[in-house]
Order: structure tokens, then C-alpha cells, then sequence
């Protein structure tokens, strides 16, 4: 039936999937694997508010449609990601989000193994050990996620000369961060129109792109390709992205990060519809009391 459904929405073209993760405020003790998380519905940078519950893991998929204004993000594969507490009072070894992430692509490459997967996310889910193990398949998964402006970028190990001494090196020098990039008057901006930014319809930005390597201590060194986005006008903070396929367009992966945005407006949508993070989703609104008669006047009073 999954097939079936990929067939028919999107029967070309690349897999674009997200991955979020969603509370469902459950307790009590016949329900297993709960735990303390942060409720992101009522937290804030300021306050922070815990709820005790479920926590899912859901895989997106992000299909644009022609006769639609907004990018359809629907829900295929959800599975439970119990906290550690659970998983220490089973006995079992704790698996992170990341962990539930890559063992649910590896069922969707099973399933179309033929197709081009690309995975979008946010900073919570671009850590090396996610997008390293996806990027070494048989058939390797494209990762587009955001960057930090100050992380650590590094050039390509250098050429190792004949009869060296000691391990071959894994990285070459590391590169300035992206923040003096921003303000460097060399740096060459080339001017583009992205297609839905963020609500907006289409807009003009300035981006620049290049190659590096992101290194992780323990991990082998993994080439991405980053992209630097600024706004002419200055409405907007600069962003930096990072995709894990270096042959990929920089348009491109600037049109999947804003994909990523549609989601979570979309699942946020969903959330207060379907009724999801509440105790009780599917209890209708209480109805009103009716009016009792009154005995003692012969009339209705409330």
C-alpha cells in the first residue's frame, strides 16, 4: 500500500522525507515506556514546562503538489521511542532519536530501493553518526540540514606523498568559520529567486557555496556541501545549510530546507486539529447542562 502511494503521488523524481518527533501526554501505570519530556507547546525560550507521556517519531514525506499552494506533508511511518528511564528499568540499552531515525530510513530504503531518498531536518537531528551511516549504504541517502556558523569546516586530506611515516592524515587544514565569510568584501554572491519562502511566495536572496569536509572526533571525515544565504534588504538573519551530497545544486538545497519549514507549520496544523499532546485527543467537548424545572414556581430555571 506505501508503494502504491509513492507511485501514485510522486512517480518521479527524488523521495524528499522529514523526520519530527511529537509527546502524547499519557500516564498512569498500565502504560509502559513514558517518560519527562520538554512540552513544546507550552514551553518557551523563558519557561520551560515538562509533561509526562509518549514520545513518537514520525517520518514525513513531502509531496508538492501543482494545483495546491502549500507542500502536503504526510505522515507514513511513526514508531515509539520509549526515554532512557524506561529503557534502564527494562534493562535494554537506550537508543537516542537519531538511532529510531536511521533504523526507520533503513526500512524505507527496503522498500524503494530504487528511488532517490533525501532526508531534510532540522539542528536536532544533524549530528555525524546519523549522516555518516546513511551516506555509506549501497545506495546512499542525500541529507540536507542546517549549519551553524561557527562550526568547524576542514579542506580535503592532502595528497599522501611516497614512503611516508605515519597514519595517513583524514583532513586537511581547517577553514574560517562562515561568520567572516559573511563579511568578507572577496566573497562572490550570486543572486537567486526561491519559490515559496517561508509563506512569502517567491523571493530574491544571496547566496554563496563551496565544498568542505565535517569532521567528528572518531568518525571517519564526511564532504558536504554548504551554502551560505543572506537577504539583500537585511529583513532576515543569515542562515547556513549543509548538504551530505556535494553534486547537489545549491538552489536545490536551499528549496529543501524551505520545504522543511513547510512541515513543521503543517504538523503543527495537524497537532491542533487531530487533537495530538493533549490527555485525552479523542474526548469531545463536554455539552451543555439542560435547564431543570422547578417544582416549587411551575417554571425552567437553570
Amino acid at each position: 500500500m506505501r508503494l502504491l502511494w509513492v507511485s501514485i503521488l510522486a512517480p518521479t523524481g527524488p523521495l524528499v522525507m522529514g523526520v519530527d518527533d511529537t509527546r502524547e501526554r499519557r500516564r498512569g501505570p498500565k502504560i509502559q515506556a513514558q517518560g519527562i519530556y520538554r512540552d513544546p507547546v507550552r514551553s518557551s525560550h523563558s519557561h520551560l514546562v515538562n509533561a509526562r507521556g509518549l514520545r513518537w517519531l514520525s517520518l514525513i514525506w513531502l509531496v508538492p503538489r501543482a494545483w495546491a499552494t502549500r507542500v502536503w506533508a504526510l505522515p507514513f511511518l511513526t514508531g515509539l521511542a520509549p526515554s532512557a528511564r524506561s529503557h534502564q528499568e527494562r534493562g535494554q540499552r537506550h537508543q537516542k532519536l537519531t538511532d529510531w531515525a536511521r533504523h526507520m530510513l533503513l526500512v524505507v530504503r527496503r522498500w524503494v530501493p530504487e528511488r532517490t531518498r533525501v532526508l531534510v531536518t532540522d539542528s536536532r537531528s544533524a549530528v555525524m553518526t546519523l549522516l555518516w551511516r546513511v551516506r555509506q549504504l549501497p545506495h546512499p541517502l542525500c541529507g540536507s540540514t542546517r549549519l551553524r556558523l561557527d562550526a568547524a569546516r576542514y579542506e580535503p586530506a592532502p595528497p599522501r606523498k611516497p614512503r611516508p611515516t605515519g597514519r595517513p592524515r583524514l583532513q586537511g587544514k581547517r577553514l574560517p568559520t562562515l561568520a567572516p565569510v559573511l563579511h568578507d568584501a572577496t566573497t562572490g554572491w550570486t543572486t537567486v529567486t526561491v519559490r515559496g519562502w517561508y509563506g512569502e511566495g517567491a523571493r530574491a536572496v544571496e547566496i554563496t557555496s563551496a565544498m568542505a569536509v565535517w569532521s567528528h572526533t572518531g568518525m571517519p571525515p564526511l564532504p558536504i556541501r554548504w551554502v551560505l544565504v543572506r537577504d539583500p534588504h537585511g529583513e532576515f538573519d543569515p542562515q547556513a545549510l549543509r548538504c551530505t551530497d556535494v553534486t547537489v545544486d545549491p538552489i536545490q538545497i536551499l528549496e529543501w530546507c524551505v520545504l522543511h519549514w513547510r512541515l513543521e507549520v503543517t504538523w503543527q496544523e495537524a497537532r491542533a486539529h487531530v487533537g495530538l499532546e493533549t490527555q485525552r485527543p479523542c474526548m469531545p467537548r463536554p455539552l451543555p447542562v439542560p435547564p431543570r424545572p422547578c417544582w416549587a414556581c411551575s417554571r425552567w430555571s437553570r
